[in-house]
């Protein structure tokens, strides 16, 4: 029997709109080794490693009538080039033009005909660097055991490790009958599911994902705790376009661990912090009315490492307002830090612990599952998603060439016009901030203020 989607993985399907493209990724900067790092290579090391992650290899299929939920199948015309792409910039290229880029191939949806993935190795970079960009579906992410196309393709060696290539022959696509057979079966055990489908199928996403959402009790406890609803914000507007503005901003993790050292409270509450004096003066370099009661509510979905390293990653998800109003550095820190604290104390976090435990390397697979966590409720709870993901602190390679900066980027929700993704690595913290074009024409400027914010509590920490 095919592999039915779970209702939370189907529901993404059903959320993707025009305007909402559901795919969820990443960039990654490589330093040429002498050897090169081009297209043929990627392509093999893609080759080498797609059994660890056999769903690259499926599509989504309906059930006629759509009785059921889809089910994954392997696809019989598979075509790793028609996934693994190559783009160039003129060089030299600048950063620049490669935001302009990840911004235009962000705003495309995916192929939904075909499994729901591409990466693209972008030649011309300026100090001979290469970039690579995913694209992955979050309907793929199932947040429990799964892998994600970036994390098997990194080694901790410059020498690629040794996968033994296993011969995939495709298992035959079922008929439409035999879905339709499937789907009875499945009915007759699950008759509730019948009700569901009929409703998905009608296209009723919101309740379908606040139903899903609420039996994991994933969101359950916010929606309850939510006491007001977000703030008026220039970030929650109507989003009538699929095009995107895309930027970055940098920070050192040392520099961080000062800040939190000096003034206490955690990295996390730092980033937090920064961020909020990042947004406090985008609103006044627009004009807003900003007062000492104003606030922007982060929805923070946090990846936190257990002791044990075998504990894998466990994800936790808060509402934080941010005292974007305070116009001092120490005390918006001060402010963050006791919310946090007060959430984690109270019990009133989103508890995602029993829907995540994913374990290695996987800042794209977290940063997709946070911004699950956004996909209905953001024009009601909060004003702005803010996935904050660690990642290894040892270099990591891809078919010898070194990575040196890893950005997220974190898919916009319905009537939202800014995701940030946050992740560490090898020292750097990075920031990707995913905008849409017509709201957000002034991301880059709201990025070079993350900068100068993080650059304000390091004054703090060395005064």
């Amino acid at each position: 029997m095919p592999d039915r989607l779970s209702a939370l993985d189907a529901s993404f399907l059903y959320l993707e709109g025009s305007t909402t493209p559901m795919h969820v990724g990443g960039v990654a900067v490589f330093r040429r080794p002498k050897a090169g790092f081009d297209y043929d290579k990627l392509v093999d090391l893609i080759e080498q490693r797609l059994s660890l992650v056999p769903r690259y290899r499926q599509k989504v299929v309906h059930v006629p009538g759509r009785i059921a939920r889809p089910v994954w199948v392997d696809d019989p015309d598979f075509d790793v080039t028609y996934h693994v792409r190559r783009s160039a910039l003129p060089k030299p290229g600048n950063e620049t033009q490669l935001h302009d880029l990840i911004a235009r191939l962000m705003s495309r949806p995916l192929d939904h005909s075909r499994p729901l993935w591409e990466i693209y190795l972008v030649e011309g970079l300026e100090q001979n660097q290469t970039a690579v960009i995913t694209k992955t579906h979050q309907a793929m992410i199932d947040g429990i055991a799964s892998l994600e196309i970036g994390q098997v393709m990194l080694d901790v060696s410059p020498t690629p490790r040794t996968n033994v290539e296993n011969l995939w022959m495709p298992q035959p696509e079922p008929s439409s009958l035999q879905l339709v057979a499937d789907a009875v079966t499945d009915i007759v055990h699950s008759p509730g599911e019948l009700v569901e489908n009929v409703r998905s199928a009608a296209l009723d996403t919101v309740n379908t994902v606040e139903k899903v959402f609420n039996a994991f009790g994933v969101l359950a406890s916010a929606v309850r705790t939510a006491a007001t609803p977000a703030p008026g914000s220039p970030l929650n507007v109507r989003i009538t376009s699929p095009q995107r503005r895309f930027a970055v901003a940098r920070a050192q993790l040392d520099d961080l661990r000062a800040i939190r050292k000096q003034h206490g409270g955690t990295v996390n509450d730092v980033v937090l912090a920064a961020l909020s004096g990042a947004l406090r003066n985008w609103l006044l370099s627009r004009g807003e009315n900003v007062t000492g009661s104003t606030t922007i509510r982060a929805m923070a979905p946090l990846s936190v490492r257990e002791a044990d390293p075998d504990s894998g990653n466990n994800v936790s998800a808060y509402l934080v307002d941010l005292p974007v109003g305070e116009p001092n550095p120490v005390v918006r820190l001060h402010h963050v830090s006791h919310a946090m604290r007060a959430h984690q104390e109270s019990g009133q976090s989103v508890a995602a612990d029993a829907l995540v435990k994913v374990s290695g390397f996987a800042p794209p697979t977290l940063h997709a599952l946070g911004a699950r966590a956004a996909s209905s409720f953001s024009r009601r709870l909060f004003n702005v998603i803010v996935t904050n993901v660690p990642g290894p602190q040892v270099p990591l390679y891809a078919a010898g060439a070194r990575m040196t900066e890893i950005f997220p980027v974190v898919p916009l929700a319905k009537n939202q016009a800014l995701a940030i993704g946050v992740t560490s690595y090898d020292g750097g913290v990075y920031f990707g901030l995913n905008g849409d074009r017509d709201a957000m024409s002034d991301v880059d400027v709201l990025a070079t203020m993350v900068e100068e914010s993080v650059e304000e509590l390091m004054g703090t920490a060395s005064a």
